[in-house]
């Protein structure tokens, strides 16, 4: 999915970005998200050398206490309650923990979501903070991502929500929902785009190191992570000979002789435990690959085909048209946009 470079756009006064967190908060839902808002806004005044921040973020409990406890151990200090937060918020994003099967149930606090969310710019969760938005009725009729894990009993829980385990976060609307934990960093760095621009969401992740910016419908998985949940151990070695022999020709043949097994077995027992079958899985790893590649260099879509093993630049093109949704030149126009702005 190709998203257009936007030029900035910041109101008068600094935009507040609340994060909710009930008690046994993911410290990753919270922490990750909210460096990258609170970077930004240090980026912005430097960049532009003034004094007005174009955030103001803060933490936000679900209790009455005015610290959250994370699933970690760690306390998070500093908060506020929601039942004290003043002034109008831009931004509200619900953190996923344990805690919020709580939460969900406590009829104050969805009173305060139903009404909030109206008045609110933007609304969204962060992994299971899904939950409680569904609880209180706010993902009803919208389509909603969560962690993978627990994506069918979100599902189940909640009829009139349809819930896509695969992207990383879904936009519907004015909400926001995202798969598990660091996807609220992708997230956050969206809606950095959004307001601010790309040029200086790249800033932000650069220096968060988090220079691989996935697409919202980008699956919550790598391709080689995807194979990880294989016990049998020749299926595992298959993942990591086909990462480094990418160049090769990789038939089912060839696969089943490395695994060990005739090509017809081997074939039935990888489709049972991967849910895709070898020559798919060889080109989305090729697709992924060359992904990476046309995001970090500034080497020749031909030189990408080759050094991924597609052979030609139409193999390439119909991969990434299959996988992805999108032409290769198109998907590294999104990037060199960014970088010469």
């Amino acid at each position: 999915m190709r998203r257009a470079t936007k030029q900035p756009s910041v109101t008068n006064g600094a935009r507040t970005i609340v994060f909710l967190g009930a008690p046994n908060t993911q410290i990753l839902d919270v922490a990750g998200p909210f460096q990258v808002f609170v970077r930004a806004a240090e980026l912005y005044v430097q960049e532009h050398k003034t004094q007005k921040p174009p955030y103001k973020v803060l933490l936000a409990s679900s209790t009455r206490h005015r610290r959250v406890a994370t699933n970690c151990g760690l306390v998070l200090s500093g908060a506020e309650t929601y039942r004290t937060l003043r002034g109008p918020i831009d931004t509200l994003l619900v953190a996923g923990g344990s805690g919020l099967e709580k939460a969900a149930r406590d009829e104050e606090l969805l009173r305060w979501l139903r009404k909030t969310a109206p008045r609110v710019r933007r609304i969204g969760s962060i992994c299971t903070g899904a939950f409680l938005l569904a609880a209180a009725g706010l993902l009803d009729g919208k389509r909603a991502a969560t962690h993978w894990k627990w994506a069918a009993e979100l599902a189940s829980k909640f009829k009139h929500t349809t819930v896509d385990p695969d992207p990383i976060y879904i936009r519907d609307g004015n909400t926001y929902t995202t798969a598990g934990v660091t996807a609220g960093m992708d997230l956050a760095l969206a809606l950095v785009e959004e307001d601010l621009g790309a040029p200086m969401a790249l800033k932000v992740a650069r220096e968060l190191v988090l220079y691989l910016r996935r697409a919202g419908g980008q699956s919550q998985f790598s391709t080689a992570l995807s194979l990880q949940a294989s016990d049998r151990k020749q299926i595992e070695e298959i993942r990591s000979w086909a990462l480094d022999n990418l160049r090769q020709d990789l038939p089912v043949e060839k696969l089943a002789a490395k695994a060990g097994m005739s090509p017809r077995n081997f074939a039935r027992v990888f489709l049972k435990d991967t849910g895709t079958t070898p020559a798919r899985f060889v080109e989305r790893l090729r697709v992924e690959a060359a992904r990476r590649r046309l995001e970090e260099s500034h080497d020749k879509l031909e030189k990408v085909a080759n050094d991924c093993g597609f052979g030609s630049l139409q193999s390439l093109r119909r991969s990434f048209l299959r996988v992805l949704h999108v032409p290769p030149s198109d998907y590294r126009h999104r990037f060199t946009d960014v970088r010469t702005n």
